[in-house]
């Protein structure tokens, strides 16, 4: 049986409203993101960011582990890299005439795999086992993950050169997508104008630490989700599923995730209960990297014909 929080929705509202605004002092001009981003690290998931380089996806993930006091580790992934440089391998010693197991970088509390798509498919493919099941089995041995575990992924546009396409598999790891996007012209001035970005992190202040954050991931389950929610995401995933705008609909996990991230997503905001906005809310993050669109309309970007799917599903 899981083990309940007796936290108060107003100190949890308190305290990540909090964590928003630290954040929001880093990525300016980007609070939809940076919620979308805590929303997925309060369901326990793990948050792919696609953007152009330069944008901050990297700092995002840097100003979040500073937030909540955890450890922070950052891979950069290249064609030549291997699965044993993320996992860890195992060194004989001569002097005590066994093998002894040197732990890779994936071995802490937030993993930055930066530019994931510039690595082959098999050193992808070494993170499968770690993001769904929260550890590492080499050699035999099948080593726990610390806890919280939270991998932070940014891919390059697929039409660069030098990236290799992330497999539908190792994409539906992940609970959520987001893009960031250029700032607006007041938050790029503030920019300009202002410190570095990575001194000003070192400056913020933790808000929360691990064992509070995995407190709040247990209040996640908590929000309540009536029988008239999860009859409308139901109606959700059935759209997607008969639309003939997608060449395949959502599958049973993305319906979990969709559910998990919406009770995530109201506690973020202040409510012990799901309502149909949260939904709406985090549904783009949470099937647009699990849809693909039908060939005829390739002329549609997938986020839009994900609104097109919320605004013909009634609530």
């Amino acid at each position: 049986m899981q083990k309940q929080t007796h936290l108060p929705v107003e100190l949890i509202q308190q305290s990540l409203q909090q964590a928003v605004k630290n954040i929001s002092h880093i990525i300016l001009g980007k609070q939809r993101q940076i919620q979308l981003a805590l929303t997925c690290l309060l369901a326990n998931g793990h948050l792919l960011i696609e953007d152009m380089p330069g944008v901050g996806k990297t700092t995002l993930a840097l100003a979040i582990a500073k937030t909540f006091g955890l450890d922070f580790q950052r891979v950069q992934f290249t064609s030549d890299l291997l699965p044993a440089d993320v996992l860890g391998i195992s060194i004989y010693d001569i002097e005590s005439r066994q093998f002894n197991f040197h732990s890779g970088p994936v071995f802490t509390q937030v993993l930055l795999a930066d530019e994931i798509n510039r690595s082959t498919p098999k050193t992808q493919s070494a993170l499968l086992e770690a993001m769904e099941e929260h550890q590492v089995t080499q050699d035999g041995t099948t080593r726990p993950l610390p806890k919280p575990f939270f991998v932070i992924a940014t891919q390059n546009p697929t039409e660069q050169v030098g990236t290799f396409p992330l497999p539908e598999s190792q994409l539906d790891r992940f609970l959520m997508r987001i893009e960031i996007g250029y700032p607006d012209q007041n938050a790029e001035r503030e920019l300009l104008k202002g410190t570095d970005r990575r001194q000003a992190i070192r400056q913020i202040a933790s808000v929360l630490d691990a064992s509070e954050l995995i407190e709040l991931q247990r209040a996640v389950d908590e929000v309540h989700v009536s029988k008239a929610i999860v009859d409308y995401l139901l109606a959700l995933i059935r759209s997607s599923r008969l639309s003939p705008w997608f060449s395949s609909g959502l599958s049973p996990r993305a319906g979990l995730a969709l559910q998990k991230c919406a009770q995530a997503w109201a506690l973020l905001h202040g409510r012990d209960h799901v309502l149909p906005e949260d939904v709406q809310q985090v549904i783009p993050s949470v099937a647009a990297h699990r849809l693909q669109i039908n060939p005829d309309n390739q002329h549609e970007s997938i986020d839009e014909l994900i609104i097109k799917l919320i605004k013909q599903v009634p609530v």
